[in-house]
């Protein structure tokens, strides 16, 4: 098992959300977070003053895939959420040793 952690901008959250259902992974953790890489943030004219906004809005998807689809959904997450531009994202993947259910103490696939 694989745990992927998907930073994307918050305008391509439905489509990423429709990627991952296509492909079984029904347990996502979705955090709002606030960050710059090397976009370094943008200038944002308000009220007729320009400033530097240098946090960007991002989300980021946390979800647990099975070994065998996890690269059809890299390939499908590159294809359909990337625009070309600085600032699109990144994905970060673990290996995962193990998952415990709480409930009913079930352990691996299973307790995805």
């Amino acid at each position: 098992m694989k745990k992927l952690e998907i930073v994307i901008r918050p305008e391509q959250l439905d489509d990423l959300k429709e990627i991952l259902n296509e492909n079984n992974a029904n347990g996502l953790m979705i955090t709002s977070i606030m960050g710059y890489g090397s976009q370094m943030g943008v200038k944002k004219v308000y009220r007729g003053v320009t400033y530097n906004a240098t946090l960007l809005p991002k989300m980021k998807v946390e979800t647990v895939i099975a070994d065998e689809v996890v690269d059809g959904v890299i390939d499908k997450v590159i294809d359909r959420i990337r625009t070309g531009n600085i600032g699109d994202g990144k994905i970060f993947m673990y290996d995962v040793a193990d998952v415990i259910r709480i409930r009913t103490g079930e352990r691996g696939e299973s307790a995805v």
